[in-house]
Formats: structure tokens, sequence, C-alpha cells
């Protein structure tokens, strides 16, 4: 198992400001770090790949889609737009060495119809992921599509519309990943939706219900991480919190109050509970 933070906590944009924060996850046992791209060029994140590098740290991404960018949209120039940013996502992925790319990237975040998904979207949406999952391919990326809750996206909400999707796209370089934040809210059965995505699962959010300290709230721990045992999974477990550090971020989020003491509370406390629960240990964070 790989035990990475998301850095979502601090910065939408990752730069040589960030490079002490990256050593204190490093001695904290961090065997790598999630980094959010969400703009740029590849040339641009060599600075933080010579710096992973330096500190013997790996990486995964995270990115999203926009209203401009809208894999979804009708418009044909819209999806076409999609699909260069999802390409440019790759390459800087290959810049960084990283291995994975998360994210709900099938479509705009926070961009809603005011009906429930259709069948034309959903072709829509794979056609572009299987555009951009074969160019995937030659940079040896795996590319971990996200289901959202019900208030951040319409398109996919739960572990079987994923795999749904993943499915239809039918591509070795795409596969899904599980969140216990939106499965909290959107899955009945925790354990269930983990062995729905098991066939095609490539990435693992660690979230507590409230955004804040995993192991401090009310997600059902004792079943993510022994189903998670059960179906074999061996790879990346993040932890994804947010705070209010970025104005912008903490509002996309809907953070409106502090969740836990310190960002270092976090990511702290937070792999030490993930350690204990893999090491067969239940526990609670105070």
């Amino acid at each position: 198992m790989k035990l990475g933070m998301n850095l979502l906590l601090w910065t939408g944009e990752v730069t040589s400001e960030h490079f002490p924060l990256l050593a204190r996850l490093k001695a904290a046992g961090f065997d790598g770090v999630e980094l959010p791209v969400f703009g740029g060029a590849p040339a641009e994140y060599k600075p933080i790949r010579a710096e992973l590098d330096r500190l013997g740290l790996k990486c995964t991404t995270v990115t999203v889609l926009t209203r401009e960018t809208n894999a979804i949209s009708p418009a044909p120039a819209t999806r076409q737009r999609a699909v260069e940013w999802l390409k440019t996502v790759v390459e800087i992925n290959h810049v960084l060495g990283a291995e994975t790319v998360c994210g709900p990237f099938h479509s705009a975040l926070g961009e809603f119809s005011g009906a429930g998904p259709t069948a034309d979207e959903k072709k829509r949406s794979a056609d572009v992921l299987r555009e951009v999952a074969e160019f995937a391919k030659s940079a040896n990326l795996t590319m971990a599509v996200e289901y959202l809750n019900r208030f951040e996206c319409y398109l996919i909400t739960t572990a079987a519309q994923a795999v749904e999707l993943v499915k239809a796209v039918d591509h070795p370089n795409l596969r899904t990943m599980y969140d216990s934040f939106h499965a909290h809210i959107e899955e009945k059965d925790p354990a269930a939706a983990i062995r729905t995505v098991a066939p095609v699962l490539a990435h693992v959010h660690i979230s507590e219900n409230d955004r804040g300290t995993p192991g401090s709230g009310q997600v059902n721990w004792d079943d993510t991480f022994t189903t998670l045992g059960e179906v074999g999974y061996d790879g990346w477990m993040t932890i994804e919190a947010f705070g209010r550090a970025l104005p912008d971020l903490a509002a996309a989020t809907k953070v409106w109050r502090d969740l836990f003491p310190t960002p270092e509370d976090v990511y702290t406390k937070g792999i030490k509970f993930i350690r204990e629960q893999l090491g067969g240990k239940s526990t609670r964070v105070g």
C-alpha cells in the first residue's frame, strides 16, 4: 500500500514555496503526494519533479473540467477543448513521473442541467475519455475517473454509474476510484460500493464525512478498510481534506468553518489512523 497526501489542503497550484511542506510530508512517513493540476504547461512542472525526486517522493495528480472544457457539452468545440486539456494533463503527469491522475474529469465540476444525465451526455463523456485514455497509454498513465456526490455533479454519483462509464469507454488506461466522502453521502453500503468498483479500482481517497481529519467523523472506516483488503486493493490511499486557507477552493468545496485545529493535525493523525486500520486495529481519532 502506498500512502499519499492531497495538497489541495494547502494550495491549488504547487510552487517552490511549498517545497518545505513536501519535506514535512516525507518526514511524516508519506510515500507520495497528490498534486493539483489545474493549469500550466508541462515544462512548468519540471522543478516540482526535481524536488520530488530529491526527497524520494512519488506522486499522483488530480484534475477537473470546467464549463469551458466540459466533456458532455453539446458543443463540439467545448468537447475538443476537454480533449486538449486532458491530453495536456497527461503530458504534465509524464513530466512528474506520476502513476495515476484522478478526479471528476468526466464532466464539468459544479455545472448542472437541472435534470439527470442523458444517454447523449454519457456517450459524449465516454467518447472524450476514450480518446484521452489512448493518449495516456503512451505515457503509461492510469486515469481514475471519480464519481462525486449529487451536490457537485450529476453525470455519475454512484459506484455503479462509475463502473458503467468505465465499461462504456472500454480502454485499459481508464479506470475509476473510490472516495469515502462521496460514498458516505451517496451509497447505502460502503462495502457494497467498494465491491462494485473493485474490478476497475485504481485509486482511493481517504476522506472523512466533513472533509476533516480521517477517523474523527462518521465514515464507516472498519467496513471500508476491511473490504478494501478483501478485494485485494494495494494501490494509493491518499488523504483528501479541505480547509479555509484558499477562499476560492473553500467556496468550491463548501467549507465555511474550520474542520480541524491545523493542517498538521490532519496529516499526522490521518496517517497514523490509516496505518492502524491497515494493521487491523479499529481506532478513532480524538
